[in-house]
């Protein structure tokens, strides 16, 4: 069980890591191209969630995050010693909810960096903390479609 919360602590620990590089050696709104048209580091801040929404609603987010943390924990002891994909899905979760959560406390905003162009669509810009957030959210939805399925089969 240990090892999803090692899980959730190297997330943290890059994201922190990467988050730092940026801030260090990027002012707001620099843009570095990694891959000409689809991929940039753009240094960038965000004191509200994913888009923009909620903006500078601090205490929101502090409860929120708190609230996320000690779930993710009750379920991971609870429901994913059992169940693997779970554990890992939650330890992701963990991680990035952790890694956003620094930053709020640090600077009273997010910093992000990650700028995809996908099919034209310039993507808002994210971090390690909300990509490990979006796999673990994946990893939940496959978990249950598997767990639904098995069901299904097991009722006919």
């Amino acid at each position: 069980m240990y090892v999803y919360y090692l899980l959730a602590l190297i997330v943290v620990v890059i994201d922190q890591i990467t988050k730092l590089a940026i801030i260090r050696t990027m002012e707001i709104g620099e843009q570095l191209t990694i891959i000409e048209g689809f991929f940039y580091f753009t240094s960038h801040r965000n004191a509200g969630a994913a888009w923009g929404i909620f903006q500078g609603q601090m205490l929101f987010f502090y409860i929120i995050t708190l609230l996320v943390i000690v779930g993710v924990v009750y379920y991971m002891q609870r429901y994913a010693r059992k169940d693997k994909l779970l554990a890992t899905a939650l330890g992701f979760i963990l991680g990035g909810a952790i890694g956003n959560f620094i930053d709020r406390l640090l600077y009273q905003e997010v910093v992000d960096f990650l700028d995809v162009i996908i099919f034209g669509y310039d993507f808002p810009i994210f971090n390690i903390a909300d990509s490990a957030l979006t796999i673990g959210v994946i990893l939940v939805i496959i978990g249950t479609i598997m767990e639904e399925t098995k069901k299904g089969k097991a009722d006919k």
